[in-house]
Formats: C-alpha cells, sequence, structure tokens
C-alpha cells in the first residue's frame, strides 16, 4: 500500500549514495540545471571518451613563401640562362637575338636619352584610357544581363555576335570613321577589353546561389541593398578574372592600336627598331610588354587579398 502525501510536508526522497570528498571538489556544474555555455570546460580539459582519439591540430599544408617565390622564378631563369649561353656561345645569332648584356647596354641608352619614358606614358595612357572604358562598359553590361532577365534578352545576344568579330578587323573602319589620332586606338582598346569583362560578369551573377537570394528576401533585404550586400560581393571572384582578362588583353590590343600611324609610343618605338633592324630595341620593348602584363597581373592579385580576404585558391600545395 502506497503512503499518500500529506499537506505542507514534502515528499520524501530516496537518500543518494554517498559522494567523496574528491569528487564533491572536483564537480564544476550548478546544483541544479544546466551550466552556461560560456563557463564549460575548454577542450583542452575533457578527456575523450573511451575508445575515441583526441583529432590532432590540422597541420599546414604548402610551403613557405621563399619556396614559392623560388618556384615561379625558376623557369623565367631557365630561359634566360638559356638565352645568355646560346647567344655568348654563338648557338644564336646576333642578327636573331642579341644578348642580355646587349639588351641592358639599349635599356640605358634609351632611358639615359630620357626617350623611352616618354614612349612609355603615351603607351600607358592609351592602354588605361581604353581598358577603363572598356572594362566599366563590361562590368555595366554584364550585371544587367546577369540581374534581369530583360536586360538578358536586351544585351546578350548582340555581344555574343560582336565578340566573334576580331577586333583587328575593325581597325580600318575605325580610321575611316575617326582618322589617325587618338580616339581610335582608345576605342580598339576598349572593344577589345569589354567582352572579356562582359562575360565574366554576367557568369559571376548568373551563377550566385538562388537559395542565397530567397534567404535575404526573408530577411527584408532586396534591390539595390541586396545587389551592393550580397550578389556582388558573391560574384566577385568571377569579376576580378574577368578583370584580369580585361588588362591583359588591354596589353594585346595596345600592341595593335599602335601600328596605327604612331608618332609616338612603344608601338612607335618598335616600329622605328623593326624599319633599321636594330633587335636589341625589339628585345627591350618586347620585355616591357612583358612586364606590364606581369605588373597588370600583380595588380589584380593584390585586388583580390584586399577584396576577398576569405577566398583561397584550392591548387594543391
Amino acid at each position: 500500500m502506497t503512503d499518500l502525501p500529506v499537506a505542507g510536508v514534502a515528499p520524501a526522497t530516496p537518500a543518494s549514495p554517498p559522494v567523496s570528498e574528491a569528487a564533491a571538489n572536483s564537480q564544476t556544474a550548478p546544483a541544479s540545471g544546466t551550466a552556461p555555455i560560456l563557463e564549460t570546460a575548454p577542450i583542452s580539459d575533457v578527456a575523450p571518451a573511451p575508445g575515441l582519439v583526441r583529432p590532432r591540430a590540422a597541420r599546414k599544408r604548402g610551403h613557405g613563401r621563399g619556396l614559392t617565390l623560388v618556384l615561379r622564378a625558376l623557369l623565367p631563369l631557365a630561359l634566360f640562362g638559356l638565352w645568355w649561353w646560346g647567344t655568348e656561345t654563338g648557338w644564336i645569332s646576333a642578327n636573331v637575338l642579341v644578348s642580355p648584356p646587349e639588351v641592358v647596354r639599349t635599356f640605358g641608352d634609351l632611358v639615359s636619352e630620357d626617350h623611352l619614358f616618354h614612349q612609355l606614358w603615351v603607351s600607358l595612357s592609351l592602354s588605361l584610357r581604353g581598358a577603363l572604358i572598356g572594362g566599366s562598359l563590361g562590368l555595366l553590361f554584364g550585371a544587367v544581363a546577369g540581374l534581369w532577365r530583360i536586360g538578358e534578352e536586351l544585351l546578350d545576344a548582340t555581344m555574343q555576335m560582336l565578340r566573334t568579330i576580331p577586333f583587328l578587323a575593325v581597325v580600318p573602319l575605325f580610321i575611316v570613321w575617326l582618322g589617325i589620332g587618338d580616339t581610335p586606338k582608345v576605342l580598339l582598346i576598349s572593344l577589345a577589353t569589354l567582352f572579356p569583362m562582359y562575360l565574366n560578369t554576367y557568369n559571376g551573377v548568373r551563377n550566385v546561389d538562388r537559395r542565397v537570394i530567397e534567404a535575404m528576401d526573408v530577411f527584408g533585404l532586396r534591390g539595390a541593398r541586396l545587389v551592393a550586400k550580397v550578389i556582388i560581393p558573391l560574384a566577385l571572384p568571377s569579376i576580378l578574372t574577368g578583370l584580369r582578362f580585361c588588362l591583359g588583353v588591354s596589353v594585346l590590343a595596345l600592341i595593335a592600336a599602335e601600328q596605327i600611324n604612331s608618332s609616338a609610343g612603344l608601338g612607335y618605338l618598335m616600329y622605328q627598331a623593326q624599319s633599321l633592324q636594330q633587335v636589341d630595341i625589339l628585345v627591350v620593348v618586347l620585355a616591357i610588354y612583358a612586364i606590364l602584363g606581369l605588373l597588370s597581373d600583380l595588380i589584380v592579385r593584390v585586388l583580390e587579398k584586399v577584396l576577398m580576404p576569405w577566398h583561397r585558391g584550392v591548387a594543391a600545395r
């Protein structure tokens, strides 16, 4: 027969087993309720359960920055050494390619005459103006076509047709329309840089996960704020890839543009050297073009680190 509870008297509880003094002193949780999350014991102080192995800290993969620089410079240095050896031993004729010391000497002569920097500035101004116009239009058109279906229907078909036309094929038309000044050169570079920026921006915006857009809509993020805070940051890797192509193509288009009756610039310097068969000056100008391409790539890499600190490559190290 069970005992009925008496009003005002707490029901009796079964006696708990005795607790040793050491166990009482080691108790960290409060007597009732659960311990606050910020007061839980650190992971390092908790013994792993029997049969489980404590996970080890992930080791950093890859190699140091010094080894990275060595690996990147290995192939250029090997080609440079082969070039030097070939010209010094006579395996490469001086009429084909002059030796590196001769190129350095020619570069010093051009710098001392205050002739090279003026030509370089003329070429850089053309390239930067063309890349700025073409890149800005490509970014705008790509965003419009990627964000709105009506924008895609209005722009994409036309852009896909125009990008298949080689930009060198429109040089005669630009000369007829605009003459032989700087305007057709800037327009040619703009046309060449427009399509890489458009395609990468368009693909980056269209590939944003639709579920992210729907989630942001639930939180009330719409319109211009959604584009600025969600879509553009998620499309930024593709946009920067387009910028990398855009700057590289601007150097290529610059070489073609400076053949349009130039009176200054690296292309003009190269044309004069070709007429006089000055191989050393030709090599100097080609080296400058290569350095410009490398610098443009480094600029985009710096922008990637500044604008996307969370983004890292997945190449095996």
